[in-house]
């Protein structure tokens, strides 16, 4: 019997009965378009005749040598690899137009070469002659890195097998057209073909393959979910294009740490590494400034400082503003819902604007103290002593709780020349010495600490 063909939105992945002219998972207008059916496969019974081949189980006690690593000299590449490039690994790297994502696996595949690999670059939205271009601008002329420019994946697999190169980067696999799939380039189909293609050449030929992603308006990469279940690795490539910041951030990888990060500054050179970038993200502070608090966040397995800065002024419409770049807007409603309900501090008829500086973006709950006490001080017009860090998680009884890693916070902190910190009261650690910690037991106690009120 013939299958019914399925319908998939381009933006969202949901699949329909129907084709319909606005998605109804994510809204999405003109999106939906139509899939082949698989092919009818051998039957369940001919599947259990004993003719595939017999796997071999082991036990969880069974030991096994970490994999082999390649480390390309860029510190911050490495770090958040997990310690360098894994072969036969598959990595997906996502982030927003022009925010340096081929300038970056340029530097990182020149490197890998400089180190010993046979590295071949393949880009399917420049000529080769721009690639060349950009290498030239940013000094790698001379790598021995080999260039193609091709989208036909066909080609560029059998190219790959006749080259058996350690390492491979597509740029960018939303370009990538495979012709035994009924479907336009970067649909969802096309997307799901080229990476399960290119992923199995990675696991049956030992090469490391680099997929660049596209990313949608709602900052997740585009195409079908299942290509980040696919890969082994996915990096995000961060940041704000009015900075100069770059945020390298895993999101998964099966060979090293999650959510770790590496900072890279963008130069006329191309990006250079950031060896510390809490003192890069402090390098504009003014010495007393209302509205600006220091967080001592953790990143991965990284300390990491940085500034909020909050302004609260009169609104001059009915509908008061909050705006939030760097943070969480959801986070944000709900500290001023406890700061209102639980200190008694409303915030009705204010316009609110929090900023993370220098293009960082922080999602770790131990920010809601640094917060809270940035719209204070701003709405207060009261500075918070400029040697002072902040951290703690609020709960919605106004109750801090205490955050993991207080200890290297607080080293972090002391590093960059800051002598005390307001904290949870049940936090855990020393704290360095000559170090002051301030513990505070919940929101309005902290209110009436710093401020005079509660």
């Amino acid at each position: 019997m013939a299958k019914t063909p399925t319908f998939t939105c381009t933006a969202c992945g949901a699949t329909h009965p129907r084709w319909s002219g606005r998605c109804d998972a994510c809204g999405a207008w003109n999106t939906i378009q139509e899939e082949a059916p698989l092919s009818a496969g051998p039957s369940k019974k001919s599947l259990g005749a004993g003719k595939g081949r017999a796997l071999e189980l082991l036990d969880l006690a069974t030991e096994e040598a970490p994999p082999p690593r390649t480390r390309s000299g860029m510190e911050e590449l490495d770090r958040v690899l997990g310690g360098g490039l894994v072969p036969a690994s598959a990595l997906l790297l996502g982030g927003d137009p022009g925010i340096g994502k081929s300038t970056l696996l340029l530097q990182a595949t020149a490197r890998f070469a400089s180190a010993g690999l046979s590295c071949v670059y393949v880009s399917g939205e420049e000529a080769s002659a721009q690639v060349r271009m950009r290498a030239q601008r940013l000094g790698l002329g001379e790598a021995p890195v080999r260039l193609a420019a091709e989208t036909n994946l066909r080609d560029i697999l059998t190219t790959l097998d006749r080259e058996r190169p350690q390492l491979a980067v597509i740029d960018s696999i939303q370009t990538m057209w495979a012709d035994n799939v009924e479907a336009a380039p970067g649909s969802v189909s096309q997307v799901r073909a080229a990476a399960h293609e290119l992923v199995s050449f990675a696991k049956r030929r030992g090469t490391a393959v680099i997929l660049v992603g596209h990313v949608t308006k709602e900052g997740q990469i585009a195409g079908p979910r299942v290509v980040e279940h696919m890969v082994d690795t996915v990096l995000y490539f961060e940041g704000e294009r009015g900075h100069q910041f770059r945020i390298l951030r895993a999101v998964k990888n099966r060979f090293g740490p999650a959510d770790e990060i590496g900072v890279f500054e963008m130069t006329g050179q191309g990006l250079r590494e950031v060896t510390n970038p809490s003192a890069l993200f402090l390098s504009d502070r003014e010495a007393r400034s209302p509205g600006a608090v220091v967080f001592a966040g953790i990143e991965g397995t990284r300390p990491v400082l940085v500034e909020f800065q909050a302004l609260v002024a009169p609104s001059p419409t009915p509908q008061a503003r909050r705006t939030v770049v760097g943070w969480d807007n959801a986070r944000l409603a709900m500290i001023l819902a406890v700061l209102e309900a639980r200190c008694g501090i409303p915030f009705a008829g204010l316009d609110v604007y929090l900023n993370v500086a220098g293009g960082m973006r922080v999602g770790e709950p131990a920010a809601d103290l640094a917060v809270a006490a940035a719209l204070l001080s701003a709405r207060e017009d009261a500075a918070l002593p400029p040697d002072m860090v902040v951290f703690g998680e609020i709960s919605l009884s106004g109750a801090l709780r205490p955050v993991s890693q207080t200890e290297n916070r607080l080293k972090e902190a002391q590093k960059l020349g800051f002598s005390q910190a307001a904290v949870p009261e049940r936090s855990t650690g020393s704290a360095p010495d000559g170090f002051a910690m301030r513990p505070v037991s919940d929101l309005t106690a902290f209110v009436g600490e710093m401020f005079g009120a509660g």
